[in-house]
């Protein structure tokens, strides 16, 4: 398929700044030393999202005063050079993420969920600070390659499915991959895309509302909806859980090739200049953790032992109080830490990122996100330059050099904010 091998040969402006030293003291003279709002985490169009193109997301930015946004795809980085250019055209700093689904084989057979509540040893992993322009080595773009063929087959066989219970109740609607692919997906199709399609579709078909609940009772196998159609998110969430999921008449399992091991995954996140950082879910509205996260001291030398010394949180889906209580010691612990919305279900939230119920980050909370947002600029900016970033070739950070990054970060930063446009 060669979905991954559109590597990007822009130029990158970071290349073009001062030294270090020169940079960190006209920063100095400056006299900036801003707290900005970060948001390290959301997906685009070119996986899932709720934004409908790039030039949204900015728009929302700038409203929203938000003045660092990290690109954070599924498998690809086909939306950096856009992004790139967005960020400059908008004073916008870009951090250049990516994210994967690995399989922990024996947490699988030993029923252990990691960040994923529903299937246990699946894990999101995600890399921050990727070289732009993206370059990999061949064969670990082959085996990317090959995992998102697995994922397209899976697709299709979801869509044949779906066709097949469509006729079965005797309906006119039908899906194509062809035409989600064009329609509604820059990269890769997956479940939510199929869900979009046969939404509007449902839309098309039935234009009165008594129609479509008719026909989404047969739908659901004879469960009437339970959400206002009208509800443009719940109503594609409703579908998928009813005939995507486990249990549902479209649903397919997943092939284990459709997976990297988290080793695989960490060695291209490397290989593409980036930091591992673990995605954690931490607790759900029931003050819930999986078993892999329930024991913070035990998380904590799991993730060590990978070489994994950054995590990110999606605030938005925690209690306050666990997130900063959480964030103090992973702190206190030398880690990376970055927060985002992940904006990939279609629900159109906010870019600034809060708590669950919308309670706000509290000053030191947000200090500590654009300190990670500093780590990985200056990361991205010494890469640039051919030189050692944060991490070394396996993963670990340098010696006392947490401070040093954050300062040298923060002028990385100002600089583009001040060149670009």
């Amino acid at each position: 398929m060669q979905l991954f091998r559109n590597i990007l040969m822009e130029e990158n402006i970071l290349k073009t700044f001062p030294d270090p030293d020169e940079l960190t003291d006209w920063y100095h003279k400056t006299g900036s030393a801003k707290i900005h709002k970060v948001n390290g985490h959301f997906h685009t169009p070119f996986s899932f999202s709720a934004f409908e193109n790039l030039g949204q997301i900015f728009e929302m930015a700038k409203e929203e005063n938000v003045k660092i946004l990290g690109i954070n795809d599924f498998y690809t980085t086909d939306g950096y050079a856009d992004f790139c250019r967005l960020a400059l055209e908008n004073h916008i700093f870009p951090l250049f993420n990516i994210e994967f689904v690995g399989l922990l084989k024996e947490e699988q057979q030993n029923g252990i969920c990691i960040n994923d509540p529903g299937n246990p040893g699946r894990i999101y992993f995600s890399g921050k600070g990727l070289t732009y322009p993206f370059k990999l080595e061949e064969k670990y773009v082959n085996q990317l390659d090959s995992v998102i063929t697995e994922s397209t087959l899976q697709v299709s066989a979801m869509i044949r499915k779906t066709n097949e219970f469509l006729e079965s109740i005797d309906s006119v609607i039908r899906l194509s991959l062809s035409e989600i692919q064009e329609k509604y997906a820059q990269h890769l199709v997956r479940e939510r895309h199929i869900a979009k399609a046969l939404r509007i579709k449902i839309y098309e078909e039935y234009r009165l509302e008594n129609k479509r609940k008719v026909f989404l009772n047969k739908l659901y196998s004879g469960k009437d909806s339970k959400v206002n159609d009208t509800d443009i998110a719940a109503l594609e969430n409703e579908i998928r859980s009813n005939l995507l999921k486990k249990g549902g008449p479209a649903f397919v399992e997943e092939n284990e090739k459709a997976f990297l091991s988290i080793g695989n995954i960490i060695e291209i996140i490397l290989n593409a200049g980036g930091i591992p950082c673990y995605p954690v879910l931490l607790d759900n509205k029931n003050g819930e953790f999986t078993d892999y996260e329930k024991d913070k001291e035990s998380l904590l030398d799991q993730l060590r032992a990978k070489n994994v010394y950054c995590i990110e949180l999606i605030p938005g889906r925690n209690d306050f109080f666990i997130l900063k209580e959480f964030v103090d010691f992973f702190r206190k612990n030398g880690f990376i830490i970055t927060f985002g919305t992940e904006h990939n279900t279609p629900d159109m939230i906010p870019l600034t990122v809060s708590c669950r119920n919308g309670i706000p980050l509290d000053s030191e909370l947000n200090r500590i996100s654009c300190e990670g947002a500093c780590i990985i600029a200056a990361h991205q900016y010494l890469h640039t330059r051919g030189e050692m970033g944060y991490i070394d070739r396996s993963g670990v950070p340098g010696i006392n050099e947490k401070d040093y990054f954050i300062e040298l970060g923060k002028a990385v930063i100002e600089k583009f904010l001040d060149s670009s446009g």
